[in-house]
């Protein structure tokens, strides 16, 4: 799952994080031996996720199941929120819930710290996921910090009641030949849909679009030896240029940033015709245009496939009680339950078997005018080619780049060249 950035506030959360766990030193706090009761006695477990995980039906089928338990969760509305929480206070070393959950963007910092989560290695969930999501959560020393929840295959959501009055097709299988299967073959589709004046935009934001491009980069921003490419890569600068030249050249942008009042507001005033969606973005749309008909899902993504997005349970050191904790985020990660949440939410499972579930292959989305979801987002998962490499400082370089974006696109205070300057500058200070 992914959601907005606030890159000031984020970067002083992750500097007081990275301050006070080196600090540490080798005093840093080491796992204890997990606590807490093993099923008998009565216990209260804390759960913290963002935005939308599927778990609220869930949760109490959990305390059904397990009469002792009792589950508090604390949702944030976004990502940020969620990532500025756990850092501040994993630095303060008290204040987490028993069970938290962390998006992938964040994880390669994490990794750095394994001694402040609990291993969550075991025999039981061997082979469960994917294997590039687990050994993306599996530290150098071996430790396997999260177990996954959602991964997220990409495909092209779309208005089809904004294609219509465009003159354009509408039905899924000819919308995907229509968008086609490049960057190009998608933009050419939006300058057609804005010739024809339909006073709505072909995409809702620039920083979209870039998140979705820049995904298919092998490397975009750091090397494995952590070197740092951003500002000398030239696939950067091209995804960079392309993307707001389609945005401010072509005004192919409704120029909303993802995850503002005015781009959920967009949803209602049908500003855009078409939004990159990850499974998980199902339900965003689906509770942002509520009332609104005519949402559906094409089988089809610019540059072949795609993965935005996927998130992790953890269980922190400083938790008191981990034997519980983990049992709980095995169960949630397990693969019945991860289907469930992809009926609830659209957070398309990373877990082995439920990718071959003729429970999930069957699942169609009332919403999106009956799309089979389950099928559309099983062939996006297997177009998804190799996931880009992540360092330490992508989630940093990553905000630093939005930041760029939204200049040109949403506030309009730059061009595409002293933005770019902006962006370089925002790197070297790292």
């Amino acid at each position: 799952m992914k959601f907005s950035r606030k890159l000031a506030a984020l970067s002083a959360s992750a500097a007081c994080l990275t301050l006070a766990l080196s600090a540490c030193g080798a005093d840093a706090p080491k796992a204890a031996a997990p606590t807490g009761e093993t099923g008998k006695e009565p216990v209260t477990l804390t759960l913290a996720t963002f935005n939308e995980f599927g778990y609220e039906s869930l949760l109490k089928e959990y305390e059904s199941l397990n009469p002792n338990v009792k589950i508090q969760h604390k949702k944030a509305a976004t990502t940020n929120e969620a990532r500025d929480n756990l850092t501040t206070r994993l630095a303060a070393g008290s204040g987490l819930s028993d069970v938290e959950a962390i998006e992938v963007d964040w994880l390669s910092e994490l990794k750095q710290y394994p001694d402040q989560f609990v291993d969550l290695k075991d025999p039981a969930v061997e082979g469960r996921w994917l294997d590039w999501k687990t050994e993306a959560a599996t530290t150098q020393d071996g430790r396997l910090i999260g177990y996954g929840t959602d991964s997220g295959p990409e495909a092209v959501c779309y208005n089809s009641a904004l294609l219509k009055a465009a003159g354009l097709p509408t039905d899924r299988e000819s919308v995907a030949k229509m968008l086609g299967t490049t960057w190009d073959s998608y933009f050419d589709a939006g300058k057609k849909f804005v010739a024809a004046k339909t006073g709505a935009a072909w995409f809702d934001s620039a920083g979209a679009i870039y998140q979705g491009m820049s995904n298919q980069l092998e490397k975009a921003y750091e090397n494995e030896d952590g070197t740092v490419i951003a500002a000398e890569n030239p696939a950067v600068k091209d995804v960079y240029t392309k993307v707001l030249n389609a945005s401010t050249k072509d005004n192919l942008s409704a120029h909303l940033g993802q995850w503002s009042n005015d781009w959920v507001a967009g949803f209602q005033s049908q500003k855009f015709a078409t939004t990159l969606c990850p499974g998980w973005m199902l339900g965003v749309i689906e509770g942002n245009a509520t009332g609104v008909k005519g949402w559906d899902v094409a089988n089809v993504f610019p540059g072949g496939g795609g993965n935005w997005g996927g998130s992790y349970l953890t269980v922190p050191a400083q938790g008191k009680h981990q034997a519980e904790a983990k049992k709980l985020a095995a169960w949630l990660t397990a693969p019945e339950q991860q289907i469930k949440a992809f009926t609830a939410k659209g957070n398309f499972p990373s877990q082995v078997k439920a990718l071959d579930s003729e429970a999930l292959l069957g699942q169609t989305n009332k919403f999106f005018n009956n799309a089979p979801t389950g099928k559309i987002f099983a062939e996006r998962a297997k177009a998804v080619g190799a996931t880009p490499f992540k360092g330490p400082k992508f989630f940093a370089i990553n905000d630093a780049m939005q930041q760029a974006l939204t200049r040109v696109d949403v506030d309009k205070k730059d061009d595409a060249e002293s933005s770019w300057a902006k962006f370089l500058t925002a790197v070297k200070s790292l």
